[in-house]
C-alpha cells in the first residue's frame, strides 16, 4: 500500500525549486538534513523549467536531487506543477490562454515562491493555458507520463504532489474552450433548452451556442451553475493528472495539500478540502501564520478544517513556516510577534499545535530560504547559506524525537471526536458570496469563524463536518445557513428526527433551490423541524452590531441579519430587546432544535465580549453534552488523543510565561502518566500541570482514571 511507504512521523522541508538553493550546496545540504532528522523532502518538478523545448526534458537537476535523496535516505514528494506553462507552450497555445471575464488573457509571469517563469495568477488547470482544449490536456498528459516513467521505482521517490494549494482565480475562465465545455455540462444537467429557460429566466435561446456563462457575479441561478462547473471542470483536471500518473506508476503515493481555505474560499476559489482529499491517500495544508495571523485559534483552525476534510485518512502540515516574511503585504503593520519573523519557540508552538490537531507529519516550507525575488529570506528555518540556525535546531529537535521508536503509540493515537459540529453547507457559501460580492459585508466568514472561536475561547473542541456528511456527529451546530437545496434541508430534517441535535443561527434555509425564496420561513420543511414560523426578517449586516438578544435571560450581542419568530410547537427561550421572539426550542422525533435569530458568532468575532462567550458555553450545556477536556486556564489548549495503547493529552501554551492549570478529563481529575514530551510536578498535586513558555505537555493518561471531581 502506497501508505506503508511513509516514514513514522514524516518531517522535512520543501528544498529545490530549480533556481534556490546553489547547486553547490546540494550534497552539504542533503547531508545536513538527513543528520538533523529530516527523512521528506519536496520538489517543484515545474514544467516550465523540464520541457525546455517540445519533447525535450531537462532532467540533469532533478535526477541529481532523486539521487541525493536515496543516498541520504530521504524519501522525495515530487510536486507536479503543470499549471508552469514553458514559454514556447504559451506562444504554441496562444489560441487556448485561460480568459478573465473582462476578456484579458493569463499571463506568463515569474514565480514568486521560486523565482522561475511560467507562472500566471492561476493556479488551476495548467495555469495560463486551459486544459479545456484537447491540445494543452495532451501536452500536460505527455509532460507527466514522461515524469512518471523517469522516477517509477527511483529508491529516493515517496510519491507525487497533485495540484499545488488546489485552488483557481474567481475570475476565469472564459477561453472558448471552457464556454463550449459549460454549454455540453449544461446539456446534460437540463436536457434541453426549455428546461434550462424555466431555470434560468431566460426565455430566448435559439440554440445552445447562444449560452455565455455569467460574467457578472451576483445572485442568479445561472452563477450557481457557473460555480459549480468551474469546480468540477478543475477537479476533473486535478483527476486526469493522478490517472495520468497511476497508469505510469500505480504503486505511488498520491498526496495533495490545500491552504485550509474552504472557509471562506470554496465557492469562489475552489478551495474544496473536502473534494480534493478525496481523491489522495495523504492530504495535507499551507498555513502560514505571518499570512493567515499568529492566535491561537487561527493556529488550529487550519489543521482541524483539513483534519475533518481528510475524514480518516492521514494528513500532514504541507508547509510550514520556518523564518520570517519580509515586506509583504499581509505583514504590514503587525507586531514583530505576531508570525512575522518565527522564532524558534513559535517553530516549537505551531508545530506541536499541527500535531495536536491530528497532523501524521509537518514539512518546512522552505528548507533554506529563496536567493532571489519578492519572497527572498523567507519561510527557511536554516541560513541564507544553509547554515544551522537556532531555528534549525529547534525543528531538528522536534524531527528526531517524533521519529524516535519511544513515540510510536503517541503518533498512533489520534484526535477524538469533537464536543460539537460545525456545520458546512457548499451553497450557503456559493450564495453568499454572489449575493454579496460587490458590496462585501463579510457575514459569512465572520459567522463561521466567530462559531469557530466561540467553541474554541471555551475550551470547547468543535469540528466541521461537511452537511454530506451529518451522520457523523450527532449534535451539530449551523453559524450561518443561509441557503440549502431542498434535498440538504430534508436530509437535515431527517437526522434531527432520527435524534439529532441542532443548534442553527438565522435564516436557516432562507434560500432554496437556485436560490429562491421560501414563501414559508424557515423553508422546505424547516419550519416543523424547528417548531416555529418567522414573524418578521430584517437583512441589514451593517448595522447588525445593534442587535440584542437573550438566552435564558443572558444577554447576548447578535449581527449579520435577525429574524423574529411565532412558536409553533416550539418553545421561546429568548427574545430581542423589542421582545420580539428571538430563540426558540423544540423537539422534532427523536431530536432537539434551537433556533437563533440572529448570528452571535459574527458579534463575538468582532468584539470577544463576555456574553457571547458565555454564549457558546451556554448552548453547548443545552445540549447537554459537555467537553471531553477542561482546562482550569483559559491560556492554555488541549486536545485528547485516543489510541491502541490509551489516551494521550496534548496541552499547548502559546503564551510566553508558563502557565498552570487543573486538569479534568471526563468529568473527572486527571490522572497523569508518564509524559511525551516537556514534564509536569507532581508536586502540584493530582491533575494539575505547568506548561513553560510557547511550548507543550504531552502526556499519557493512566487507565485508571482519575477522581470525581
Amino acid at each position: 500500500m502506497p501508505l506503508d511507504k511513509l516514514p513514522q512521523t514524516p518531517f522535512g522541508a520543501v528544498y529545490f525549486r530549480k533556481s534556490n538553493p546553489p547547486r553547490e550546496d546540494w550534497e552539504r545540504d542533503y547531508a545536513v538534513a538527513a543528520k538533523d532528522g529530516m527523512n521528506v523532502f519536496r520538489h517543484w518538478f515545474m514544467w516550465s523549467a523540464i520541457e525546455r523545448r517540445p519533447g525535450f526534458y531537462d532532467w540533469e537537476d532533478y535526477d541529481r536531487q532523486m539521487d541525493l535523496a536515496a543516498k541520504n535516505g530521504i524519501k522525495t514528494i515530487i510536486a507536479e506543477l503543470t499549471h508552469t506553462v514553458p514559454d514556447w507552450a504559451y506562444r504554441q497555445f496562444a489560441h487556448a490562454r485561460q480568459l478573465r471575464a473582462d476578456g484579458r488573457p493569463m499571463t506568463s509571469n515569474m514565480g514568486v515562491s521560486a523565482a522561475t517563469g511560467g507562472f500566471s495568477n492561476n493556479g488551476g488547470g495548467a495555469g495560463a493555458l486551459s486544459m479545456n482544449a484537447p491540445e494543452v490536456k495532451e501536452a500536460v498528459g505527455h509532460f507527466l507520463s514522461a515524469l512518471a516513467k523517469r522516477y517509477k521505482g527511483h529508491p529516493g521517490l515517496l510519491g507525487y504532489d497533485v495540484w499545488n494549494e488546489v485552488n483557481y482565480a474567481a475570475d476565469v475562465d472564459y477561453s472558448e474552450f471552457m464556454k463550449a465545455d459549460f454549454r455540453l455540462w449544461l446539456q446534460a444537467k437540463y436536457g434541453n433548452l426549455d428546461t434550462l429557460a424555466n431555470a434560468w429566466y431566460r426565455y430566448s435561446y435559439a440554440e445552445w451556442d447562444d449560452i455565455e456563462p455569467p460574467h457578472e457575479v451576483a445572485a442568479y441561478p445561472e452563477n450557481l451553475d457557473w460555480l459549480a462547473f468551474k469546480r468540477e471542470n478543475y477537479y476533473d483536471q486535478m483527476q486526469f493528472k493522478i490517472d495520468t500518473i497511476r497508469g505510469i506508476d500505480p504503486d505511488c503515493l498520491i498526496a495533495a495539500h490545500g491552504v485550509g481555505g474552504a472557509i471562506p474560499n470554496m465557492a469562489a476559489n475552489g478551495s474544496d478540502d473536502w473534494l480534493a482529499a478525496s481523491k489522495v491517500e495523504l492530504y495535507g495544508l499551507t498555513w502560514v501564520p505571518s499570512r493567515r495571523g499568529f492566535a491561537p485559534w487561527q493556529n488550529f483552525f487550519g489543521p482541524d478544517l483539513t483534519r475533518a476534510a481528510a475524514r480518516g485518512k492521514p494528513w500532514w502540515h504541507a508547509e510550514r513556516p520556518g523564518g520570517p516574511l519580509w515586506l509583504q503585504p499581509q505583514v504590514l503593520g503587525r507586531d514583530k510577534e505576531d508570525g512575522r519573523v518565527m522564532d524558534p519557540e513559535d517553530i516549537r508552538t505551531l508545530t506541536m499545535t499541527s500535531f495536536a490537531a491530528g497532523a501524521t507529519g509537518v514539512l518546512n516550507l522552505r528548507f533554506r530560504p529563496l536567493l532571489d525575488g519578492p519572497l527572498f529570506g523567507a519561510f527557511g528555518s536554516y541560513g541564507m547559506d544553509g547554515s544551522r540556525t537556532p531555528r534549525s535546531d529547534m525543528a531538528s529537535e522536534i524531527g528526531k524525537w517524533a521519529n524516535a521508536l519511544e513515540q510510536k503509540s503517541l503518533f498512533a493515537a489520534k484526535p477524538v471526536k469533537g464536543d460539537i459540529a460545525l456545520l458546512v453547507i457548499p451553497e450557503a457559501q456559493a450564495w453568499d458570496y454572489l449575493l454579496n460580492h460587490n458590496h462585501k459585508p463579510e457575514t459569512y466568514r465572520e459567522a463561521m469563524w466567530g462559531a469557530y472561536r466561540g467553541f474554541f475561547d471555551n475550551g470547547i473542541q468543535a469540528d466541521w463536518v461537511h452537511i454530506d456528511h451529518i451522520n457523523d456527529y450527532d449534535t451539530i451546530y449551523a453559524p450561518y445557513p443561509i441557503m440549502l437545496t431542498a434535498e440538504h434541508a430534508q436530509k437535515l430534517g431527517a437526522w434531527v428526527e432520527a435524534g439529532g441535535t441542532l443548534i442553527s443561527e438565522a435564516t436557516p434555509g432562507y434560500f432554496g433551490d437556485r436560490g429562491k425564496v421560501g414563501t414559508v420561513q424557515p423553508h422546505n420543511g424547516l419550519d416543523r423541524v424547528f417548531g416555529a414560523r418567522e414573524s418578521e426578517v430584517e437583512f441589514m449586516p451593517d448595522i447588525g452590531d445593534r442587535i440584542r438578544f437573550d438566552f435564558d435571560g443572558k444577554p447576548v450581542g447578535g449581527g449579520g441579519f435577525l429574524q423574529s419568530y411565532a412558536p409553533t410547537t416550539g418553545t421561546a427561550r429568548g427574545a430581542f430587546t423589542d421582545g420580539r421572539t428571538a430563540v426558540v426550542e423544540n423537539s422534532f422525533g427523536e431530536g432537539r432544535t434551537l433556533l437563533v435569530g440572529t448570528h452571535p458568532g459574527v458579534a463575538y468575532f468582532r468584539t470577544s465580549s463576555a456574553e457571547n462567550l458565555a454564549y457558546f458555553a451556554d448552548v453547548l450545556a443545552w445540549t447537554g453534552n459537555k467537553p471531553r477536556v477542561t482546562l482550569s486556564n483559559p491560556q492554555l489548549h488541549a486536545r485528547l488523543h485516543e489510541g491502541p495503547e490509551g489516551a494521550v493529552l496534548w496541552v499547548i501554551n502559546p503564551t510566553r510565561e508558563a502557565q498552570k492549570a487543573e486538569v479534568m478529563v471526563d468529568q473527572q481529575i486527571a490522572s497523569l502518566g508518564e509524559p511525551y514530551w516537556s514534564s509536569y510536578n507532581a508536586a502540584d498535586g493530582a491533575g494539575t500541570i505547568t506548561v513553560p513558555a510557547r511550548d507543550v505537555l504531552i502526556v499519557r493518561l493512566n487507565k485508571s482514571g482519575g477522581e470525581a471531581a
